[in-house]
């Protein structure tokens, strides 16, 4: 539940910020008509649907598992996040088409108006990032990873806005374009990336080798196991549940191997973060 509602109001904050960040920054890009902020903002629009999206997708995965979904709700944490960066993958190649398709235009977009929403941007993005920052590591959520990544990026862009910005006062129009382009393709590499990792989770993409080797290193405490086989690994939301083979000595009884069994789960579930649920059969050797 703590993780429900430290997420669930990461999301409503990233939601009132976007959404005021969207008006001012709408204003000033089509007074100026500067590409890298009419860019910049189709960013912000994006980032009111993803914070939208992350409020959505945290609430129905925190439901506990019930009858029709007996590991849980978990999942939609992942399938929103992959129709976040779907939609933001859209967005980005149409601003850079739109924007190489203005090319040609020579305007100083400069303004101080464009100067004060930019470093205000800035402001804001900052503060939101490093709240879910915070968010992100001490809950291991992708949802709120994503949206941490974006707050980054979107410091980042905007900087690249002012500085297109400050090269138009100076008469140097190609910047303005081919920041705006840069920014797109900031936002299309990024959409891409998390849309891998979504994909990934949803397609059961087994454990990592790291956690894997952490597996293996508890199990060698056991002098009682002689092998171990068929490891296999299952997402459930933002965890894992494993199951394992051990190998025991057929002289021990069910009692005792069984025994060394819930010893095992307990100390691997208890130890791994990363690790939801341990399910571990005893064979004899």
């Amino acid at each position: 539940m703590k993780r429900y509602n430290e997420v669930k109001r990461a999301s409503i904050f990233g939601i009132i910020g976007n959404i005021f960040l969207l008006i001012i920054k709408s204003i000033v890009a089509f007074t100026t008509n500067s590409r890298a902020m009419i860019s910049d903002t189709f960013n912000s629009a994006g980032d009111i649907f993803s914070s939208l999206i992350t409020f959505i997708g945290n609430k129905i995965a925190s439901k506990p598992s019930d009858e029709d979904h007996n590991l849980g709700h978990g999942k939609a944490e992942y399938i929103y996040s992959l129709l976040i960066s779907i939609i933001m993958i859209y967005t980005s190649i149409i601003v850079i088409k739109d924007t190489i398709l203005s090319y040609n235009s020579h305007e100083n977009v400069f303004s101080n108006w464009l100067v004060i929403v930019c470093l205000t941007t800035i402001l804001i993005k900052l503060l939101l990032f490093i709240y879910t920052n915070r968010i992100s590591k001490r809950q291991n959520n992708l949802l709120i990873k994503a949206n941490s990544m974006d707050h980054r990026n979107d410091m980042i862009i905007t900087s690249l806005t002012l500085l297109s910005a400050i090269f138009s006062y100076f008469r140097i129009y190609f910047i303005d374009i081919v920041i705006g382009v840069i920014i797109s393709l900031w936002i299309l590499i990024q959409s891409l990336e998390i849309f891998k990792k979504s994909y990934d989770i949803l397609m059961d993409k087994c454990i990592s080798e790291e956690v894997k080797k952490e597996v293996h290193n508890i199990i060698k405490k056991y002098s009682e196991i002689k092998k171990v086989q068929h490891f296999n690994s299952t997402p459930v939301g933002y965890m894992y549940q494993i199951s394992l083979t051990i190998f025991v000595d057929g002289n021990l009884s069910t009692y005792e191997s069984h025994e060394i069994a819930d010893k095992l789960e307990k100390e691997i579930t208890n130890s791994i973060d990363e690790i939801y649920l341990t399910v571990i059969h005893v064979n004899p050797i």
